[in-house]
């Protein structure tokens, strides 16, 4: 498990372990994950401060096309890396 209480933490630990896409997670109103993927390099503190837009159109039960820019926020110690996608480096 990855320790991380800063947005630096964060940062460093992608650089230092060679992370090259960073997987956002959260869940919709039904209790469904849902999901979009960055590239690492795409990541900054900035990120954490003031979040990555995206189109909540596709998602069920969340906004109308025309209400559809959402903002994700990620939450430093919510960080880690995924088994399922771990290549074997760490």
């Amino acid at each position: 498990m990855v320790e991380c209480k800063s947005p630096q933490d964060v940062l460093s630990f992608i650089q230092k372990e060679e992370i090259e896409i960073v997987d956002f997670r959260f869940m919709d109103f039904p209790g469904l994950w849902q999901h979009f993927s960055v590239p690492a390099d795409s990541v900054d503190e900035g990120t954490f401060q003031s979040g990555l837009g995206f189109d909540g159109s596709s998602i069920r039960g969340w906004q109308a096309i025309n209400e559809s820019d959402m903002i994700v926020k990620p939450v430093v110690d919510s960080a880690f890396v995924d088994p399922f996608y771990h290549s074997g480096r760490l």
